[in-house]
């Protein structure tokens, strides 16, 4: 990668995801777009352009204007949001990956996009589910993925377009908050344990889904992005996960930290409905074995990073007002 194209800069991957691209390849070497713009470290420390990714010709002029060799694409409306607007999120999802595709193929340039667990369904193997299995989704945002892995797969086959891709567990990151993802409750725990010390969860007792903190997933998609193509059997896309975890299990890490900290329930049967639909835990071992993945964070290391950071970050709010 030299010079990359970034679309949903501004959502919870791309806020952290450009920082690392730009320290890595050059601040103006990485071109940061968002349907809106924010005043932060994405806007403010490169180039940035306002896109709407279902404008397919705005897409395309963004990346020939900058002459880009790599397209992320991660403009994208998440699960609990997707299944409120089931049809806002098919344009989106959909019709931005496609115009995406079809920039990537024009262009000639390497291709990522995240497909995520929301991918396989109730039929799914729950436990371990493997590299390669059934895949029926039963929610939009899980149809969305389905569907855009075999795009990426069949504009690899069918034009010879780089595409590689990771199917994503829950992130959690201190850098932005919850935005929509039926996983948000594990970040969202993190800063009501600060800022309340006590947090009720809307996903159920015993609910178990794989997660992964923010800088194992960043370091996954420059890994992958950066392999050897020869090496890559699957591209599109690959399991990986850091974690298997309920709720129990993050109430009992803060209160390492926080032993004042509670937890209670008050579960929303939407996103529980969808949390049911998808693995226990998941193989990620063919990402080890073609390029190498390796979640650095278990629970208990990401929690005391996550609280750390986030109490240094309540220390400079608190400091600005």
């Amino acid at each position: 990668m030299k010079k990359i194209l970034v679309t949903g800069a501004l959502g919870q991957i791309g806020s952290e995801l450009v920082p690392q691209l730009r320290e890595l390849y050059g601040a103006d070497q990485v071109i940061a777009t968002d349907i809106r713009r924010l005043e932060n470290r994405v806007v403010n420390s490169g180039p940035f352009e306002i896109l709407d990714v279902t404008n397919g010709k705005a897409l395309l002029d963004i990346a020939k204007e900058h002459r880009v060799d790599t397209i992320i694409h991660l403009a994208c409306l998440l699960s609990a949001k997707a299944e409120d607007n089931p049809l806002m999120a098919w344009n989106i999802n959909m019709n931005g990956t496609l115009h995406a595709l079809e920039a990537a193929r024009e262009l000639n340039t390497k291709f990522f996009t995240p497909s995520s667990i929301g991918a396989f369904g109730p039929t799914t193997p729950a436990d371990q589910t493997p590299q390669d299995t059934i895949q029926r989704p039963t929610t939009m945002y899980g149809v969305n993925k389905v569907s855009g892995e075999l795009l990426c797969d069949y504009y690899y086959t069918k034009f010879g377009v780089d595409t590689r891709s990771v199917r994503f567990p829950g992130l959690i990151s201190y850098e932005t908050l919850p935005g929509g993802g039926t996983t948000d409750y594990a970040v969202d725990i993190y800063y009501k344990a600060i800022e309340e010390g006590t947090y009720t969860s809307y996903i159920n007792k015993g609910t178990y889904m794989d997660m992964m903190y923010m800088p194992d997933a960043i370091e996954a998609i420059i890994q992958l992005m950066e392999a050897d193509p020869e090496k890559l059997i699957h591209r599109n896309a690959f399991n990986v996960t850091a974690m298997s975890v309920e709720p129990e299990d993050f109430a009992k890490a803060i209160q390492k930290h926080i032993p004042s900290f509670t937890l209670q329930y008050d579960v929303d049967p939407v996103r529980q409905a969808i949390a049911d639909s998808w693995p226990n835990s998941i193989d990620a071992t063919a990402a080890k074995f073609e390029w190498g993945f390796e979640a650095k964070y278990d629970l208990e290391k990401m929690t005391a990073d996550m609280l750390e950071k986030l109490k240094a970050k309540q220390l400079v709010h608190a400091s600005q007002k």
